[in-house]
């Protein structure tokens, strides 16, 4: 598969994938899995697909979470991460790796905020325990139609 179709097949992956997967390094250097909001689906997103429509080069991810979240101070210690995202019943899988920042932008926040999301963040979008965190990966890695495949992100 040539990079054009990675990169296809990839954007297809993370505009369909349920959830998304982050991974952060803990204070003893060992990673930390958990499951968050796919903020680029389409489907369960769609107020969203125009704050991502220029991202389609860079593979630009947001994620919202808890101020309070173990993973906020692993970030602030190691902001490297790994965000995952598969279809099992395709064995489609793609790993993007960067290095991820936390977002002071209000404007950003209340762009992203949901209706409902009142039961993370119960001052809504400006809830002193409602962060965003922002990923523009360097690297991809992926696995479809039963071979590997990676590119490099914004080179």
């Amino acid at each position: 598969m040539d990079e054009h179709e990675a990169k296809r097949v990839s954007l297809d992956l993370i505009e369909s994938a349920i959830a998304a997967y982050l991974t952060s390094i803990d204070e003893e250097g060992f990673p930390q899995t958990r499951s968050m909001f796919n903020l680029r689906n389409k489907h369960k997103f769609p107020k969203l697909v125009k704050i991502f429509s220029d991202h389609t080069n860079d593979f630009m991810i947001y994620f919202t979470t808890n101020t309070s979240s173990t993973k906020i101070n692993q970030i602030k210690s190691n902001p490297s991460v790994c965000a995952f995202f598969c279809n099992p019943n395709e064995f489609h899988s793609l790993a993007l790796t960067g290095t991820i920042e936390i977002v002071d932008d209000v404007r950003v926040r209340e762009a992203l905020w949901h209706e409902g999301w009142e039961r993370y963040y119960p001052g809504g979008p400006n809830d002193p325990d409602h962060t965003v965190l922002r990923l523009y990966p360097f690297k991809a890695r992926g696995w479809y139609k039963s071979q590997t495949y990676s590119f490099k992100i914004g080179t």
